[in-house]
């Protein structure tokens, strides 16, 4: 029998939802769960997790946006588990349980000195985690990970079958702040020695964080993260230095370079969420417009954060996702 608490692919039910994921969604992922860390570029230790389903049609990998980590996405874990999906997830240098870069300032700012350390990372990843998992290999991205995996793709192509890049961050959204103003301003403050601190903008973390605020539009989800970042310090990244700042606007330069996007080889779903905050809806759209092989996709009703939305915006959205990976939707919309 069908348990009531969750839809029919796994997705949490919102009535109750921190109840379901603690009683009985983290405890099956958690079973199914094997830790590790792996030397990343420059021998930096990754938390990687790697989540073995029963019967396995193939592997998922999950890198995840600024500020996040693995268990962020611990809900859809759980839907890729019950459809058959082996789930390799890990913690990006700077986030959660992986290296951070000694010195900081302060322990909940994002700090990174080149953004192509992520890129290798993720290299590392494929070879070392990746590579012991059951084939065909699909790939998930949200944000920055949506970057860090695009430059990936435009470097190495046959490794993934699919991708789904979530509100993939090819142009951070600046708050209004024109593009050149924040290169001079973060090349400043390098001058200036402040590579590695907080950029003026951002303020530490000082616990629960504001649901209007956020990037999420879902409540049950926003409440249940935010309690698991409040009770776990490794999880409580909040803001970019200097330095992050001025690599995520050079990664847009690298990413939307002449000739770097039509390198992509892989089928690619990206999808804009329609009331996005954190990045530029516009790059999305170039960028798909040069890819091989791809197709944007708006999700109405949704913030940056499209796997935080309320039920009647995640379900149809994962579904596709999942129709997308198993092949019975192509990218221009027709049945696989």
């Amino acid at each position: 029998m069908a348990d009531p608490r969750f839809n029919a692919d796994g997705l949490v039910l919102s009535a109750g939802y921190a109840e379901t994921m603690n009683e009985a969604a983290l405890p099956y992922i958690n079973a199914r769960r094997r830790n590790d860390q792996i030397p990343g570029d420059g021998g930096r230790p990754l938390f990687v997790s790697r989540f073995d389903a029963e019967n396995p049609v193939g592997t998922v990998l999950i890198v995840h946006g600024f500020t996040e980590n693995a268990d962020k996405f611990s809900e859809l874990i759980h839907s890729l588990l019950r459809g058959g999906y082996s789930v390799v997830a890990y913690d990006q240098r700077g986030h959660g349980r992986s290296w951070r870069a000694p010195g900081l300032a302060e322990a909940s700012v994002t700090h990174v000195d080149d953004f192509d350390e992520y890129v290798r990372d993720l290299e590392i990843v494929v070879e070392k985690a990746l590579r012991t998992m059951p084939k065909p290999w699909f790939l998930f991205a949200h944000s920055m990970g949506g970057a860090v995996s695009s430059l990936y793709l435009e470097r190495y192509s046959g490794i993934f079958q699919r991708a789904a890049l979530c509100a993939p961050m090819i142009e951070p959204n600046l708050g209004g702040l024109p593009v050149p103003a924040a290169r001079l301003l973060c090349g400043g403050a390098g001058l200036l020695g402040r590579r590695g601190k907080r950029i003026f903008a951002s303020k530490p973390y000082a616990g629960p964080e504001d649901f209007a605020t956020s990037a999420a539009s879902g409540k049950e989800r926003f409440d249940w993260y935010d309690a698991v970042k409040a009770n776990t310090a490794l999880f409580q990244n909040n803001g970019p230095t200097y330095g992050w700042t001025q690599q995520a606007l050079r990664a847009n330069r690298m990413l939307l370079a002449p000739g770097a996007v039509e390198k992509i080889e892989t089928p690619v779903r990206v999808y804009t969420a329609e009331n996005d905050g954190s990045v530029m809806p516009e790059a999305q759209r170039v960028f798909v417009a040069r890819l091989k092989d791809g197709q944007r996709v708006l999700v109405k009703g949704a913030k940056h954060e499209i796997y935080r939305s309320p039920d009647g915006v995640l379900f149809p959205w994962w579904h596709e996702i999942l129709e997308y990976y198993r092949g019975k939707v192509n990218n221009d919309g027709s049945n696989g």
